[in-house]
């Protein structure tokens, strides 16, 4: 074999899978003459040289219990229901005659002691949703023998003479049309070619063996050494003359990528799979340039998280450009070549109107999600964000590993992060995109960061060691857990790490006149438990102590931001650049505490998913307020400090975290003195909340609902609601998408009307239809209603006679800064709360010798006009 005598070169196109009845045929698959070719499948484990991953052609359930080793797919842990789902060949119509086989060798003699179990084939794999994807959770019908011999089809248990499970075997499936909507199955075990055993023909139902194809090794008892290695398969194969391969359902070794551009820096994060075993591999990073693929690096997979990062500095951003990543893996045959394609947009800087996707909270419920691409793919968004639990801990099934070998518990968290790639990859492919990470995204259901500490090791992985504040799993784990979900962001602020060697990404993201501040809610965060008192008894962040008044510990000595990024929000209120327009904060959850249970519920433990969905139109009576510290309401002191400094920008806050989608106007000293906030709906909703404040619901309707306006939040913070997406009972199933609010939102920001518009859309609705948005939505505001709405003095009027519009701070007779604003127009008054002397200044970004100072007072008009002239 020569070193780049290339044997197949597969590009990982965006292709959106179609139901099971139409799946679309892979040009790799067809004939010249436009036939295509019946399946004659075989696994080429004994081609590739030993690795954690077996192929792009199969998924692992779960990952880390897979691998190649000797020329063989080894299942390396005894345990329950593990299999590997091939997803190239579906039996789409489940009438097709087939013939599958394939070789097993028992590894582990403990099985032959087991009384529960199997060893064999998964026929018919499906899951809820006619999407190839949506069957990797392993459901199908069971084919193989019992740890005793016996035979197992489905629920049927047969006998078949064997005394014991032989430790060496094929076993071949063969099904064939049967009568009505029936096939008929005959099973055969083979050792050397001989006979062993051959069953009947035995009669299962078309729907039973409509799906996927796949492995299994499930096995059960007491005793089970779990991380020992239990089968070894080989000489897998298919044959039918009805069914066809689609290579384009592959899934890696490439299996997405997101990127950023910050002040001409590009950084682009690929994600792969875990073939860093194989000699020789390498990526490339290649730009598509004058017609032809330029190289710009080439490296080799190194990362534990099977993360890569290409930061490319002077990146001018003045057209679309085409990248790739390439993938050249050896076999013992040749060389396999897999090409990832996207776009690196254009910077939008001269575009009006800019639109940013907003996307957090995914549940695999609605897994593989391709409804969300199909939505935004209409809504012409240029940038997108998901702010948080991008997977949770029971994502793809089987929990997750808390403990055990390093690596395997890297490749836990990889598959789930590897399961919202393939859910979410065709929404970034060709935007940019930013990516914060949450407490579900590091294994914990709340998270109180503490600066970095550890929880109590002695509490275990629940809720008791979550309220002693800081990160359950390791620091090491944590750090590759981060670097996947964010390396491709900014640069951080301050990149020191915190407690334990973690590292921090919160950073400021400036694109096309919009700068993001990027913040980490939780990384800092006092746990309530540790400093209020006991009588609060705090659990799972909630002060449940019926005699506490939270309220009355307004000024308690806590962090929530912490003060390296109180200090970076202080800087960056100030840094506007030379196209800065506005500002927006994005972080895991809002400062506010939006939510209500009933009252004899003061945690909703457990009771959040099961509480009662009202009717559409219906209002809820007898919840409170809740007291819960994982948001961002406590420690309220701190919450407005943050408020009063991200308001000096004009800041439009969105979050995500709540599970609830909300619309509201923060105060501090009073209702609506700060800036608005939007949380999106939750992508695919685990604990749906709800509002339903103790108001008077007489006139409460869908369209007009009576939870609308100022409110006291369980903190005693001044918060103004404008809209909330509350579930309702849609009578459609499934209820678990259909009745928790499910969705997604698009935040608009008009530089030149100075404008945001928020949209708050559900799932499964035509977005460009009228009934597609929760109720109250959209919702426009201007960008110093995020201060300035009750501002009713004058500065004088401000006449620029320069091109370019300066930024224009606005001081206190004391020097303190009160707001910082890039002007809107030529001409332009400012505004003031209180009458009293002021001092104005007016610079032109970038040129420092361009700023002018004026000392001012306010009036109920403005008193006099200023000719300003900043031309060079």
């Amino acid at each position: 074999m020569k070193r780049r005598d290339y044997i197949k070169t597969v590009s990982l196109g965006a292709i959106i899978p179609m139901a099971f009845s139409g799946y679309g045929m892979s040009s790799f698959f067809k004939k010249e003459l436009g036939k295509n070719v019946p399946v004659q499948f075989k696994s080429a484990w004994e081609l590739w040289y030993d690795m954690k991953w077996v192929g792009p052609e199969y998924w692992g359930n779960r990952l880390q219990d897979w691998e190649i080793r000797d020329g063989r797919l080894l299942c390396n842990i005894t345990a329950k229901n593990r299999n590997l789902q091939l997803l190239t060949v579906q039996n789409h119509n489940g009438d097709a005659g087939v013939r599958t086989s394939v070789t097993i060798e028992v590894v582990n003699p403990e099985i032959q002691q087991l009384n529960k179990g199997c060893v064999g084939m998964l026929l018919g794999g499906k899951g809820d949703f006619e999407d190839y994807r949506s069957a990797i959770f392993g459901k199908g019908l069971v084919v193989g023998l019992t740890p005793k011999g016996k035979l197992k089809v489905g629920e049927a248990i047969i006998e078949t003479g064997f005394e014991e499970l032989p430790k060496h075997f094929t076993l071949s499936v063969s099904t064939s049309l049967g009568s009505n909507d029936s096939q008929n199955l005959q099973v055969e075990v083979l050792a050397e070619n001989k006979t062993l055993f051959l069953s009947k023909d035995l009669v299962v139902q078309k729907m039973e063996v409509l799906g996927n194809f796949a492995l299994m090794a499930d096995f059960q008892g007491k005793g089970l050494t779990e991380d020992r290695p239990s089968c070894a398969f080989s000489d897998w194969t298919i044959q039918s003359s009805s069914l066809y391969e689609n290579e384009d359902q592959i899934f890696g070794p490439i299996c997405f990528t997101q990127y950023t551009l910050h002040r001409k820096r590009l950084k682009l994060k690929g994600q792969f799979a875990p073939f860093e075993k194989i000699p020789g591999h390498k990526l490339r990073l290649e730009f598509k340039k004058e017609g032809g693929w330029a190289v710009e690096k080439e490296i080799s997979l190194t990362h534990a998280g099977r993360t890569e990062l290409f930061v490319i500095d002077n990146w001018e951003g003045d057209k679309d450009v085409p990248y790739r990543i390439a993938v050249e893996l050896p076999r013992k045959d040749g060389v396999l070549q897999y090409y990832y394609e996207g776009t690196i947009a254009e910077e939008p800087k001269d575009k009006d109107e800019l639109k940013l996707a907003v996307l957090n909270c995914n549940a695999d419920y609605g897994f593989p999600d391709s409804d969300i691409h199909e939505a935004l793919s209409k809504l012409d968004y240029d940038i997108c964000a998901f702010l948080g639990d991008q997977f949770y801990e029971r994502n793809g099934g089987y929990g997750s590993q808390f403990t055990g070998d390093f690596d395997k518990r890297c490749l836990d968290f990889l598959r789930k992060w590897m399961m919202f790639g393939w859910s979410y990859r065709e929404v970034f492919r060709h935007k940019p995109c930013a990516v914060i990470t949450d407490d579900h995204d590091v294994y914990q259901g709340n998270l109180w960061g503490a600066g970095g500490s550890h929880t109590d090791p002695s509490l275990g992985y629940g809720s008791d060691a979550q309220d002693t504040g800081g990160y359950k799993m390791d620091p090491e784990w944590v750090n590759i857990l981060q670097f996947t979900q964010t390396a491709h962001l900014p640069d951080p602020y301050d990149a020191r790490p915190v407690e334990q060697g973690i590292n921090v990404y919160y950073t400021q993201w400036d694109y096309a006149g919009l700068s993001f501040a990027i913040l980490e809610d939780r990384k800092f965060k006092s746990a309530p438990k540790m400093v209020l008192p006991a009588e609060a008894e705090v659990y799972n962040g909630f002060i449940v102590g019926e005699n506490f008044d939270i309220k009355k510990h307004r000024n308690i000595e806590a962090d929530l931001l912490g003060e390296r990024q109180e200090a970076f929000l202080e800087d960056w209120v100030q840094d506007w650049q030379e196209d800065t327009q506005m500002k927006a904060l994005l972080s895991q959850t809002i400062f506010a505490a939006v939510a209500t249970l009933p009252k004899d519920n003061n945690t909703g433990e457990t009771m959040v998913p099961t509480l009662y969905v009202p009717e559409k139109g219906e209002y809820i009576e007898g919840d409170v307020m809740t007291v819960d510290a994982d948001s961002n309401a406590w420690p309220q002191n701190k919450r407005d400090k943050a408020l009063r400094t991200i308001r000096k920008a004009m800041t439009f806050h969105i979050a995500g975290d709540q599970h609830l989608s909300t619309f509201i106007k923060y105060g501090v000293d009073e209702f609506g003195d700060c800036g608005y906030a939007y949380t999106g709906p939750a992508l695919n909703n685990v604990w749906p909340r709800r509002f339903w404040p103790p108001v008077d619901g007489s006139g409460h309707s869908h369209d007009k609902p009576a939870y609308t306006g100022d409110h006291i939040d369980g903190f005693g913070n001044k918060i103004t609601v404008e809209a909330v997406g509350n579930p309702y009972n849609s009578h459609k199933e499934p209820i678990i998408l259909h009745n928790r609010a499910c969705g997604y939102g698009i935040v608009s920001f008009n530089k030149k009307e100075r404008t945001i518009r928020t949209d708050c859309y559900k799932r499964f609705y035509d977005p460009l239809q009228g009934d597609a948005q929760y109720p109250g939505w959209p919702i426009t505001v201007k960008q110093e209603d995020n201060y300035l709405s009750k501002a009713d003095l004058f500065l004088p009027e401000l006449h620029i006679t320069s091109e370019k519009l300066p930024l224009l701070k606005v001081f206190e007779e004391d020097g303190t800064l009160l707001y910082v604003l890039r002007l809107p127009s030529n001409t332009y008054s400012p505004r003031v709360f209180a009458k009293g002397k002021y001092s104005i200044s007016l610079e032109i970004i970038g040129s420092p010798s361009l700023r002018k100072q004026y000392k001012v007072k306010a009036g109920r008009e403005p008193l006099k006009r200023l000719k300003v002239d900043l031309s060079a």
